[in-house]
């Protein structure tokens, strides 16, 4: 595997973790803050992680463009 091959597999897969990890942090806290950890906790996360985590795969791209656009406007020469 190439080394531009091996760059491009790891920032995906990288992508992939920290969005799950994320999602689910993010998703459990909310769903615990909103309604409690009662009952049926479990299923309301679940239903909250499975709208999250397919969001930030599909924005993370937006979110790099934005960043790229971002440092390349900050870095330039005034």
């Amino acid at each position: 595997m190439s080394t531009f091959t091996v760059a491009r597999a790891r920032r995906f897969i990288f992508s992939f973790y920290m969005s799950g990890i994320m999602s689910s942090l993010m998703s459990a806290i909310i769903t615990l803050i909103n309604t409690g950890l009662s009952e049926g906790f479990l299923p309301r996360w679940g239903a909250a992680w499975l709208v999250a985590f397919p969001l930030v795969i599909f924005i993370a791209p937006l979110a790099g463009k934005m960043a790229d656009a971002t440092v390349a406007r900050l870095s330039s020469p005034k």
